[in-house]
């Protein structure tokens, strides 16, 4: 514990030396597929304050709200009108401070989604825009701009947007006529903010003000590479690269080098509020850039405390991948004096049952393994975890949803199901054996807002907390062991010498971790019994797919 003076009353406060956030594991909640209080098929904020035991109990640090601002839901609430309330949909700001006075009460950290690259369509500002004259104070605050050929009729530059289709749309004008046009590097329900308009950076210091005064404790960042844009907008020599990879490619569009001073500013509107209280708040970044080395930029001491490192999560199920994205990490990423901020699955991700099995509408016992295998190697590494709703369950990937029910903007845009993800975002299952599996309160017939597959019930919560083989106990054990060692954020790792297709390593703290990436057995790293294993592990063998973790007596096993 050390103590600071209160920025307001001069009085001294105690903060505590240890940094909850460096080693914290954060339970991602999709608010409107976790738990529905209203019955019409869409979860809300009540039913996270409902499952909040349950997550108690299985032992993370806090939660990540995904945004449920009032929003027209293009884009499932990433597209906000209002950033300082709560969409109907959801609940309201009483219901709101209920959820944080419980999660307080438990000890729950709670993040919230906030989105500063993009707002709404229907957002007042932009709405504003719409009727205001071409060079106008409104229209500043996004990117307009007029258009290039003949009367204007071609867009401004020819980038593409994300989610697919030209990255501008062309607004009618008051007097009828077709007009400029306006950026949306997602769809065109999301305009583009200008952050070179001072107005917007202090906009949003107002938001983060909002909700830090409602006792939050950190944000989670959604396109944290993105806001400024080049100043020139010149044309992309591969327009179509964000399309294609659905990442953040166009070096025009993002990772620009001013969007540093926004962090430092937001970082420390954070440090004020921690020096008046002693509750250190959290930034992490959705952060997509190129290398793990420009990664670090964002981590640096004076700006984001964390940002997802998402090469992890990307990497193919092979023992050389892992080893070569966990050292860059802890080489580039750990050495800023941050901790790396580690993640395997997420709301815009194909589930890792799916992904590492390769499967179609189930899981399968090699993709359930190499889940189980990769779960216990990422809360192993030194640093934070952030886990995603289900993933706890074992919950494989739907893939076979009927195209009259998907939502995701990027199917409504290309017609393309390849890389659409409403197939991770499909309501958890809580009880029974028919759907709405206890998601839903609901009269008999009640349906969930996307349609749970029959194969749900053998995922169901209530079946995982009464199988001690299942996910749920395997994240439960893990969690528990990782609180009782010492040095996660801090920790060190050392990579130990393995066969091919193993991989192994040993933290400062004494704790060996081992992973059979082959499916034959080979010799354990270390003898005896495994304090953790993510299947049958007998003395001196690691199966194949198979995670294990001992503690030596030795830092030279």
């Amino acid at each position: 514990m050390h103590n600071r003076r209160h920025a307001q009353t001069g009085q001294r406060v105690t903060l505590n030396t240890h940094r909850w956030w460096r080693d914290a594991v954060i339970y991602q909640v999709y608010v409107r597929s976790f738990l529905d209080s209203t019955g019409d098929g869409i979860g809300d904020l009540a039913g996270v304050r409902a499952g909040l035991p349950y997550l108690k109990k299985l032992g993370v640090d806090g939660i990540w709200l995904s945004p449920f601002y009032p929003s027209p839901q293009h884009d499932h609430g990433y597209d906000v009108a209002d950033y300082r309330d709560v969409d109907p949909l959801f609940g309201d700001l009483a219901e709101f401070d209920l959820l944080m006075a419980d999660a307080r009460r438990l000890g729950v950290k709670v993040l919230l989604d906030i989105v500063p690259n993009h707002c709404s369509s229907e957002h007042t500002w932009f709405q504003e825009a719409l009727v205001s004259a071409p060079g106008s104070a409104a229209r500043a605050r996004f990117h307009f701009a007029d258009g290039r050929g003949p009367d204007g009729a071609e867009p401004p530059n020819n980038w593409h947007a994300m989610f697919g289709g030209p990255a501008w749309s062309r607004v009618t004008e008051r007097d009828g006529r077709p007009g400029q046009w306006y950026l949306h590097m997602f769809t065109p329900e999301q305009p583009d903010l200008n952050w070179r308009n001072p107005e917007v950076g202090a906009h949003f210091e107002d938001v983060l003000r909002f909700w830090l005064d409602r006792g939050v404790d950190g944000f989670r960042i959604d396109v944290a590479a993105g806001l400024f844009k080049h100043t020139d907008l010149p044309d992309s020599p591969d327009p179509e690269a964000d399309a294609r990879t659905r990442d953040s490619v166009n070096p025009l569009a993002w990772n620009q080098p001013e969007v540093h001073d926004v962090w430092r500013h937001w970082r420390a509107v954070c440090e004020e509020y921690a020096a008046g209280d002693g509750r250190e708040r959290l930034l992490v970044g959705e952060v997509s850039v190129p290398t793990a080395r420009e990664h670090a930029q964002y981590v640096r001491h004076d700006e984001l405390h964390q940002a997802f490192f998402f090469d992890l999560l990307s990497a193919a199920w092979d023992a050389d991948a892992f080893r070569k994205v966990i050292s860059e990490a802890m080489q580039d990423i750990a050495g800023t004096g941050s901790t790396v901020t580690w993640v395997l699955n997420n709301h815009d991700q194909v589930r890792t049952v799916t992904r590492y099995g390769e499967l179609g509408t189930e899981g399968s016992g090699l993709g359930a393994a190499r889940a189980r295998a990769a779960a216990l190697l990422m809360l192993a590494l030194p640093g934070a975890a952030y886990i995603y709703q289900g993933e706890e369950l074992g919950l494989p990937e739907v893939v076979d949803l009927p195209d009259d029910v998907l939502t995701d903007p990027i199917f409504r845009r290309t017609g393309s199901r390849a890389r659409i993800r409403d197939g991770c975002r499909v309501p958890l299952p809580w009880s029974g054996h028919a759907s709405p599996f206890g998601f839903t309160s609901g009269a008999e017939g009640a349906k969930p807002w996307l349609p749970q597959p029959a194969y749900f019930a053998e995922y169901a919560t209530d079946r995982a907390l009464a199988d001690t083989r299942s996910f749920w106990h395997l994240y439960r054990d893990g969690l528990q062991l990782r609180a009782a060692l010492p040095q996660l954020g801090e920790g060190t790792l050392r990579w130990l010498e393995t066969p091919p297709g193993v991989l192994a390593f040993v933290r400062g703290d004494g704790l060996v971790c081992a992973v059979n990436f082959g499916t034959a057995p080979t010799p354990a790293p270390v003898s005896g019994t495994p304090l953790l294993s993510s299947g049958p592990c007998a003395p001196g063998v690691l199966p194949g797919s198979t995670t294990a973790w001992w503690i030596s007596d030795s830092t030279n096993p």
